[in-house]
């Protein structure tokens, strides 16, 4: 959808009153959406914290903190304070997200693009919110904690995407790459998010229960089978990687694509190297905490890869950063005889201004 001009709002809503006072500049709402992101990643670390010290039911009801008292008190420790320090941060990342909401509405030109995706990770943040509820109802069901974590999985998709897309225009999207490579990327997508599933089994059977005052239920798999089902995937990923990596080489892609891959390998290579030393380790919590933080980033590059492989023009304000895919810079003339007539200095301006309206 291309771009809509800011018009003024009546203030019929803390939103519209906002957008007839305030207008950010394109870098605030690039910020904001990077500002989300992060913190869709911090609040998946610190859950992970809550799992590993065993303080899932640190805070044993919900919505309040025990049955009488919405805030943690002095007899319920350090698990009490664990557990609902991750409940505050919820308010954060809902501050966070926000924030990216009022800059994209409020932005000029508008671009109902990024409303929509600052809308949809609210609607996520608070269906995990109601969902980490359900978590701690039922006593830390490992069913639900696994959904808890990939519903989070989706809000760090559902972030990414909308900090990638500050980054671009809303023009329709050109392919950088062949088909060809479009699929097999695509296919490395599909098989790295069922690498994040099969990760939440790996989890869900092990002995990181989330609290270690009684018995917590767990997934009924063999964890020794589901942690060697694990890696054969996460090879299965790194060799995919590997040759999209070398196919966007041979294939001459674009910078920014081949960079996106490359960064990808680093990540999987770095899990991988951590997932075999917490293995042998018999799951050390601060390897499997830091193997939880992989994870994130691990599916922000597969994200990010599967998005460069197309543009959509220049973002709004220009300064797209480094996912922006620039053209090649035109050979300089040896001379001034060779230089073609209309490329002087005084006629540059001209000349960009007609290749802007090309593209």
């Amino acid at each position: 959808m291309a771009d809509v001009p800011k018009k003024p709002s009546a203030p019929r809503t803390p939103l519209a009153w906002l957008d007839a006072r305030w207008t950010p500049r394109p870098e605030t709402v690039r910020r904001a959406a990077l500002l989300a992101l992060v913190m869709s990643v911090v609040i998946v670390v610190t859950g992970g914290a809550v799992r590993l010290t065993g303080s899932g039911l640190g805070c044993d009801t919900w919505p309040r903190c025990t049955e009488d008292s919405y805030v943690t008190t002095p007899e319920m420790g350090l698990h009490g304070v664990i557990e609902f320090g991750n409940r505050m941060l919820t308010y954060v990342l809902s501050a966070a997200v926000g924030f990216l909401i009022a800059a994209a509405r409020c932005a000029a030109p508008r671009r109902r693009s990024l409303t929509r995706l600052g809308w949809a990770q609210f609607w996520v943040v608070l269906s995990n919110a109601v969902l980490g509820g359900i978590t701690v109802l039922t006593g830390l069901n490992p069913w639900v904690v696994a959904g808890h974590f990939l519903l989070a999985t989706a809000l760090i998709t559902v972030t990414t995407v909308a900090w990638l897309r500050t980054k671009e225009g809303d023009g329709p999207p050109r392919p950088l790459v062949g088909l060809p490579v479009q699929r097999v990327v695509a296919g490395l997508t599909v098989v790295t998010a069922v690498l994040i599933v099969a990760g939440t089994a790996v989890t869900g059977s092990g002995k990181h229960a989330g609290d270690n005052s009684r018995e917590i239920v767990r997934m009924p798999f063999d964890w020794e089978v589901v942690t060697r089902v694990h890696a054969v995937l996460a090879w299965i990923v790194v060799i995919g990687a590997l040759a999209v990596l070398v196919g966007l080489r041979l294939v001459d892609a674009p910078p920014g694509p081949r960079a996106r891959a490359r960064d990808l390998m680093i990540v999987l290579l770095a899990q991988g190297g951590i997932g075999y030393v917490q293995y042998a380790l018999d799951e050390p919590p601060l390897l499997v905490g830091i193997h939880m933080l992989g994870s994130t980033l691990t599916w922000i590059a597969t994200v990010r890869l599967l998005l460069s492989l197309r543009e959509r023009g220049a973002a709004p304000g220009g300064g797209s950063g480094d996912d922006a895919v620039l053209p090649a810079p035109s050979p300089a003339p040896e001379s001034a005889a060779d230089a073609a007539p209309g490329t002087g200095p005084a006629d540059r301006p001209a000349a960009a201004a007609g290749s802007t309206a090309r593209d």
